[in-house]
């Protein structure tokens, strides 16, 4: 079996951040084997996106910010572990196009619905693009929390809760902000009950 960059990465991350910041996962039981899935995430630092790609049990693809991209070597990195970029502020149809698309094929879609860091390590409001995805795909909807601090040899978790159960809110067609609201509350819970 040939190894992607991508499992080479999550190796090589995995054999330092693991270690550093003694990284406990909670809950991978509880993520679906196949499928679509949107994994909805708190947001507290910029190891963010690789501590939750080593700890989720399958590929996952996250929405990065375009500035990325265009910085020599780490965007074509990025590029080649399965992210794709997305203009912030504004809405980006080719990245809602892009994200519904991992959807429907079958595969995970990383979100941070707060769109940015918290700089106090509260959860923050969450905008409507994880309500966008949740309502226009059959995906699975796993909340996901990240408990810090990102201290060296301090207990960092990372947490899934059970798939959110979407059948009443997409059967009444609900915003997207409210789509969002729930989520946002699944992972609330989440961090409330690992702190």
């Amino acid at each position: 079996m040939m190894v992607t960059f991508y499992d080479f990465a999550k190796g090589v991350v995995s054999s330092v951040f693991k270690p550093l910041y003694k990284i406990e996962v909670i809950g991978a039981e509880n993520f679906p084997k196949e499928g679509g899935v949107l994994l909805c995430t708190n947001h507290i630092h910029n190891f963010d996106p690789p501590v939750v790609g080593i700890c989720t049990p399958r590929p996952v693809s996250f929405m990065a910010k375009e500035e990325l991209f265009k910085v020599p070597v780490l965007g074509k990195a990025v590029g080649n572990l399965n992210a794709f970029p997305v203009k912030r502020g504004m809405s980006d149809r080719e990245a809602l196009r892009k994200g519904l698309s991992v959807l429907k094929e079958g595969k995970v879609l990383g979100l941070f619905p707060e769109g940015t860091r918290s700089k106090d390590g509260k959860l923050g409001k969450g905008l409507a693009g994880a309500g966008f995805f949740a309502s226009r795909s059959d995906a699975y909807i796993v909340p996901c929390a990240i408990i810090g601090p990102y201290k060296a040899f301090r207990k960092l978790k990372v947490v899934f809760g059970q798939p959110i159960d979407m059948t009443e809110l997409r059967e009444s067609k609900k915003s997207a902000d409210i789509v969002t609201e729930v989520i946002m509350s699944h992972i609330n819970e989440l961090i409330e009950k690992h702190q």
